[in-house]
């Protein structure tokens, strides 16, 4: 046989595998299986689910997450299927909830580390070689010294450091620790506090107003790339929609540190779920770059969290960003990438699939409705609010009505906590309910039939293998693991057969002498939008934060460095795709 027929044979063999692979996909909020909080007084306005301070490491080439309070990690082989494992960390004598709080998780050689949060209870160091299957041993039985929100980073000469800090009076500090004894080697510096006098994203309160308090600095991780050290940390409180991380960089892991131009780096103020901050900064397989951290719901309580997790990097100037414009709608898991003459990988494009929601603020029909839980809470893109039906019995359901006729890709259903009635990890629950669609309103086919799903999936994502033409969807509950059915996203992703958005004229953004930290940004409303994307950066090729703004056509943003110029752009959104961006224009 010739060479040449071969490979056409492989190429057809193989042929079919290759789309599939690359059209993998994922929405924010993670759909895991997370735990209730544990601790009663934090649950006082209704029991809830929460996490928060992810750390994601890859371990031998699966992924492996710990976050705060979960009584176990996830691991994962594609960043998609998650698989729980239970543990409890802490020893019977450390008589408090947070068992792994801000986790530390670090590789140091062919062994898995991980530590907890703590000042007082003298917590020890874990060490698995097996993590997938549970197996952990004591490296050392406490780190005297302690740290809220640990970080650690083994350094290319096998040099360990260690960084913590959580506090809106203290800065973030870094040591080197003694590999031997795992301790302290020397004292703790002061490596970086916060100046929310000159940053304005770093100013405390849901709109960066400094209302009561100074801001809080935690959650430190530390990135090396081509020889410079990046020290990332979330600012400035965790309830907030500007939960974000900055970052600070060196050429030395103990500093001296100064802050990047382009700040913060993992920036969601606006969108379904916001907040992008305390987190971690991790490579897969292809050495694609991705940035996880803390989403923000702050209803039941102000810790009330979730996950989500962006694509990142570093450009040709070594800024570090991070991407999260469209950040809560689907993207791709594999984004394209080229391979370079040293065998390392370039990334190239962008990650967002062009599915657009099709069902913002559409017309919804309930079988029941509990109290002022209303059904439209359920499609306008808020986590916070949602509509409950009276129960949470077999048969209740929800439909939207997309408006038109529509080409369907993928459903997202975000559950609302309402009368769960558990507190803590809960390994035995599952959500059980089927899909359907429909293109009159009469006729009705399945969608998804989970009627016997056995899994927890509280932010469950729904791709469709095949995509559908439909003008109605309806969720129809089956069994609910706790408490009312509740919905606070029934999030339809696909594209309308109408035209895209018109691009967005006269942008004006008015930034004043008395506060540079601070700028009103307006444009003229776009009639066929129901959204907008406004870019913000350092330069016209470095917009890498993304504000989007629904139903609306101004926008108080208050996160600039007062010293620096900033450039922007604006796009518009509907459910038949985006608008041309506007030409950046420079604000001085």
């Amino acid at each position: 046989m010739k060479p040449s027929a071969l490979v056409w044979i492989l190429l057809l063999c193989t042929w079919p595998l290759l789309p599939l692979q690359a059209q993998r996909t994922y929405c924010n909020p993670v759909n895991l299986d997370y735990g209730y909080c544990p601790i009663p007084d934090f649950a006082a306005w209704g029991k809830h689910r929460a996490t928060a301070d992810p750390v994601i490491v890859n371990y031998k080439g699966d992924f492996y997450l710990f976050s705060t309070n979960q009584w176990g990690y996830w691991w994962s082989h594609d960043l998609s299927d998650w698989h729980f494992i239970s543990r409890k960390f802490l020893k019977p004598w450390h008589k408090v909830y947070d068992d792994l709080c801000a986790p530390a998780v670090w590789i140091s050689g062919d062994t898995m580390m991980v530590f907890g949060s703590t000042y007082t209870s003298n917590f020890p160091v874990w060490m698995s070689t097996d993590p997938k299957n549970n197996q952990w041993k004591e490296r050392v039985d406490s780190f005297e010294a302690g740290g809220w929100d640990p970080a650690f980073f083994q350094d290319d000469d096998g040099k360990l450091y260690m960084y913590n800090g959580s506090s809106n009076a203290y800065p973030l500090y870094g040591a080197e620790i003694n590999r031997s004894t795992m301790q302290l080697k020397g004292a703790r510096r002061e490596l970086y506090l916060l100046n929310h006098e000159r940053y304005g994203w770093q100013r405390f309160g849901e709109y960066m107003d400094n209302t009561f308090l100074d801001p809080f600095i935690e959650g430190a991780w530390m990135t090396k790339h081509k020889g410079r050290y990046y020290l990332q940390y979330g600012a400035p409180g965790t309830e907030f929609s500007g939960y974000a991380d900055g970052v600070v960089i060196s050429d030395h892991p103990l500093g001296p540190f100064t802050p990047q131009a382009h700040n913060p780096v993992s920036f969601k103020p606006g969108g379904f779920v916001r907040g992008a901050g305390h987190g971690s900064t991790f490579q897969d397989n292809r050495q694609q770059w991705w940035h996880v951290s803390t989403m923000v719901i702050s209803v039941k309580n102000s810790f009330e969290r979730r996950l989500g997790f962006w694509p990142a990097g570093f450009d040709k100037d070594g800024v570090m960003y991070c991407n999260t414009a469209f950040g809560d709608y689907p993207h791709y898991l594999d984004r394209p990438v080229s391979k370079k003459g040293d065998g390392s990988y370039e990334q190239d494009g962008s990650t967002f699939t062009g599915w657009m929601l099709l069902n913002y603020n559409k017309p919804v029909t309930v079988s029941s409705t509990l109290g002022g839980y209303l059904p439209n809470n359920a499609v306008d893109e808020n986590i916070k609010t949602y509509w409950s039906a009276a129960t949470g019995n077999k048969g209740e359901w929800i439909g939207t009505d997309l408006g038109a006729l529509s080409t369907v890709h993928a459903v997202q259903i975000n559950y609302a906590d309402q009368d769960a009635a558990f507190l803590g990890k809960q390994t035995d629950i599952c959500h059980q309910y089927i899909l359907r669609y429909s293109a009159d309103g009469k006729k009705w086919h399945i969608l998804a039939d989970k009627s016997n799903n056995k899994t927890d999936v509280p932010h469950d994502y729904v791709p469709l293998p095949q995509p559908v033409k439909a003008r109605y969807i309806r969720l129809e509950n089956i069994h609910m693991p706790t408490g009312k059915f509740a919905v606070s996203g029934l999030r339809v992703f696909g594209n309308g057969n109408g035209p895209t958005p018109d691009t967005v004229k006269s942008l004006i953004v008015l930034r004043t002498e008395k506060d540079k930290r601070s700028a009103w940004i307006k444009w003229e409303p776009v009639d066929n939008a129901y959204a907008y994307n406004i870019y913000v950066g350092i330069a016209p090729d470095k917009l890498y934060n993304c504000i989007m703004v629904h139903n609306a056509n101004d926008y108080y943003f208050k996160g600039m460095d007062k010293e620096q110029p900033y450039y922007f752009s604006i796009e518009a959104i509907n459910e038949n795709g985006v608008s041309r961006r506007t030409q950046a224009i420079l604000v001085r």
